[in-house]
């Protein structure tokens, strides 16, 4: 655990080097060729992840609550990600939201530093994922804090630039976990298993949720770099409040990345690795990326519902079949966390590289 005390090099804050007017940027931003955004160009304008309207979802037409049902699990076998409107978070609390997360990167700089982070558990305000010296950054900074479980919530580690800011954040957690709540059911019934079963086996009502609040800075050489390196989020599964303006996010869909177009005051959806472990790779969680420019600044807010970090996850024995063996040994979710802080945003090769031999 000494490799995670702190950082192995000086952090520099991307803000502060967008913000000096740099004409070229750093060499340690610049990305191989095959990775450059240029290199792989997105499909057809035409195409987006499912859009799917939750507002019938709970109603007594129960053939339009099956149709529900069915579009999320073609998504999250065929995608791994979708947009969710009418899904009951208030729109004014996430415009709310997204400001306050503006007006702290905003800050003055001293302000911000006092909430500087370290690798240990990369609350607070950060500039890097992953400590492995000398490793090609990506052009963003960001800021991570814990909501459950409740032992880990220290509200001295959240920003309050606002008289309103911790009370924005803590409602906001509030209803994203109720809403993470109501897709764990969806899922687990697609599952063919029992409306809690996912959820239990995450560790019932103990388990983990975060939120890493996204700064991408304008950026001089926007081909030459990425604002988030390709990945699959870690834990169980992701709501993203993106910035509603500016686009950035691209998901990779039989080879080709494409360009996420947000809907106004919906959520992006997308499954973790921890979700494709428990339904033995039968939900799907995908790489994506974030992609900067030199003319705007991007803000966006990732929240993670995460199972118990201390229960082992692996496939779950109702999704495993003579002809379906498992996939995954058993992990906990400390045990992957740390092994992907250890090598920071690594594309699908993660979960991939502890599948079992078939």
């Amino acid at each position: 655990m000494n490799k995670l005390q702190d950082w192995p090099e000086p952090i520099v804050r991307v803000q502060s080097l967008s913000d000096s007017g740099i004409p070229l940027i750093p060499e340690r931003y610049v990305k191989p060729i095959l990775q450059r955004p240029s290199v792989n160009p997105t499909t057809s304008n035409d195409v987006n992840i499912p859009v799917i309207d939750l507002a019938r979802l709970y109603g007594d037409d129960h053939a339009l609550r099956a149709t529900i049902l069915d579009q999320i699990s073609i998504a999250c076998r065929e995608w791994g990600f979708f947009q969710v409107i009418n899904h009951g978070v208030s729109p004014q609390l996430m415009d709310r939201a997204r400001e306050v997360w503006r007006q702290f990167f905003h800050s003055p700089m001293e302000v911000k530093q006092a909430y500087a982070n370290t690798p240990k558990t990369y609350e607070g305000y950060g500039s890097r994922l992953g400590v492995e010296k000398g490793a090609i950054l990506d052009w963003s900074d960001y800021y991570f804090l814990h909501y459950l479980p409740l032992p880990l919530k220290d509200y001295n580690k959240w920003p309050a630039i606002t008289a309103d800011c911790r009370a924005v954040l803590d409602e906001y957690g509030k209803q994203l976990v109720e809403l993470c709540g109501k897709l764990m059911k969806v899922l687990s019934i697609n599952l063919g298993l029992g409306e809690e079963q996912l959820q239990n086996a995450f560790g019932g009502e103990n388990i983990g949720a975060c939120l890493r609040v996204n700064f991408y800075p304008k950026c001089p050489q926007p081909d030459l770099t990425l604002g988030l390196s390709s990945h699959s989020d870690p834990g169980g599964m992701t709501l993203l409040l993106p910035d509603s303006n500016v686009p950035g996010l691209q998901v990779r869909k039989d080879g080709n990345w494409i360009t996420v177009k947000p809907v106004p005051h919906a959520f992006i959806v997308n499954i973790g690795d921890q979700i494709q472990v428990l339904s033995n790779a039968t939900c799907k969680s995908v790489e994506h990326r974030v992609m900067v420019n030199s003319s705007e600044e991007r803000l966006s807010l990732a929240f993670f519902y995460n199972p118990r970090s201390d229960i082992p996850i692996e496939p779950l024995k109702e999704l495993v079949a003579p002809d379906r063996p498992p996939l995954y040994p058993a992990m906990t979710f400390d045990e992957y966390r740390l092994f992907i802080r250890m090598r920071g945003p690594c594309g699908k090769s993660q979960v991939e590289s502890l599948k079992s031999p078939r």
